[in-house]
């Protein structure tokens, strides 16, 4: 990447065409949230993580420990290789080949996992296809993120970011509803439950439900939306190329990509220092969006922990607080989504941060159950749009044909910190002596990714397209 940039300001505009890609193509995209939701809802989350930790496995800290070094290696694979798998993606067979193959190896891990017996032997099995699994998701996701500028467009991309995230909070519900009163009691369905055949079949379920909803866009990925070097968004499938022009976006000269391993890293160091030079709130960002979104991440990890540790809820109470949580966050995420259009992401970013940390202060000195009803649900209010607009942030910062490259960072900074959060919960726990302080762990994370973001300089003129 050059350290100069021209930009589009003050061309002419190009034909005149609805903006970024159809109603249908946004559907589509939001449809694969919705797909994939269930394998973080169901499978990583609450119930087959819960299976594979179970007795029937071995004692619950030899499996619990197995479970963590497993996605500890997951975690070290996608923060080490996610830049590079987005640089690859950054043509759009490429990103269709990269969203559809990943996608269809998630399916396939959590299909297989139908066959984890509950019997020590399958431990290993099971465990490495759900971690498998997460890497798998995690590359399609960013091939999946890096078709936002292009299908939104500038001026309705915090709108349909919006509508992405929501859409994945409802399907998760939904999926994680469905597998509940349907398989795990054992259930309406009636699956037996000798072998924990019932909790085996959510796996196939699961592997159904990503794949019906994950089909549309990978069936269509081709003919999505492109963001070239040139600011241009090319849409072969409305027949006309380009379609649009982005306004005061810089334009980056198409470099030959190099081959192999090293070489790839190479290309992606002179990115981090083409972005240095060109615009520094992109790498400040990259870091800020890191920090709070880990502790975004921690409010919905340790969410029912507080409410069965501290507050007192049952089994049934903490799944109906998840149903409502998720509901509140996908609300959250539709209207932030339409206000992130409007006054920017940065400022819809800045007041659900502070947002979360009111609501965090009040739940540390307000008892009983109504107190985790009402702050609880405050906290996922806030965290929805939070996690929309940052994605629209850094989308509106990118340069055009960096897209995957650039997401693929933004994959890495979060699993670069992600020990923060649960680090700082246990801590102010261990130190204070009592799990309600354990907030404050979560709130000295997303105050410190708030200050950074603060901190971040504004993007240089004619970089954005948009309010940031």
């Amino acid at each position: 990447m050059s350290g100069e940039h021209t930009t589009t300001a003050g061309r002419a505009p190009g034909p005149t065409a609805p903006e970024g890609g159809s109603r249908a193509r946004v559907l589509m995209w939001c449809l694969w949230d919705t797909g994939t939701s269930a394998y973080n809802a169901v499978m990583l989350t609450f119930v087959f993580t819960v299976y594979l930790t179970s007795e029937s496995f071995g004692s619950t800290e030899h499996t619990s420990t197995l479970l963590s070094v497993a996605m500890t290696v997951a975690g070290v694979a996608i923060a080490a290789t996610a830049p590079i798998i987005g640089q690859r993606s950054d043509t759009p067979r490429s990103r269709a080949n990269f969203l559809t193959v990943n996608t269809v190896v998630l399916v396939a891990c959590t299909a297989l996992a139908f066959f984890a017996r509950p019997e020590p032997a399958f431990l290993v099995f099971g465990v490495a296809l759900v971690a498998l699994g997460s890497v798998a998701q995690e590359f399609a996701t960013v091939s999946y993120n890096a078709m936002l500028p292009a299908l939104a467009g500038p001026h309705r991309m915090g709108k349909v970011s919006g509508w992405g995230w929501g859409a994945g909070y409802v399907g998760g519900i939904f999926a994680l509803a469905f597998v509940l009163f349907g398989f795990v009691t054992p259930g309406f369905l009636g699956i037996p439950t000798a072998g924990a055949l019932n909790y085996r079949s959510v796996a196939l379920f699961s592997a159904a439900w990503i794949l019906v909803f994950c089909l549309p866009l990978m069936l269509a990925a081709r003919s999505m939306p492109f963001r070239a070097y040139d600011g241009e968004i090319h849409d072969e499938a409305a027949g006309t190329a380009p379609l649009m022009r982005t306004d005061a976006l810089p334009v980056t000269p198409p470099a030959p990509r190099q081959r192999g391993i090293l070489g790839a890293y190479a290309e992606l160091f002179l990115t981090i220092a083409g972005l240095w030079r060109v615009s520094r709130a992109t790498v400040f960002f990259l870091i800020s969006s890191a920090v709070y979104r880990d502790g975004l991440a921690g409010i919905f990890t340790f969410g029912g922990v507080l409410a069965a540790g501290t507050f007192g809820f049952s089994l049934t109470e903490v799944i109906m607080f998840a149903v409502a949580a998720n509901l509140i966050a996908a609300l959250g995420a539709f209207v932030g989504g339409a206000l992130d259009d409007a006054v920017g992401p940065r400022a819809v970013i800045t007041g659900s941060l502070v947002g979360v940390l009111l609501a965090g202060s009040v739940l540390l000195f307000w008892s009983g159950k109504p107190a985790f009803w009402v702050c609880g649900l405050a906290l996922c209010l806030f965290v929805g749009p939070a996690q929309a607009a940052s994605r629209t942030y850094l989308g509106r910062l990118i340069p055009p044909g960096r897209d995957g490259e650039i997401y693929g960072l933004y994959a890495t900074t979060g699993r670069a910190v992600s020990f923060m959060a649960p680090g700082l919960f246990g801590l102010f726990v261990s130190v204070m002596g009592a799990q309600i302080w354990g907030v404050v762990g979560i709130m000295v994370v997303v105050a410190a990714g708030l200050l950074l973001l603060l901190l971040t300089p504004r993007p240089p003129e004619g970089f954005t397209t948009a309010q940031v």
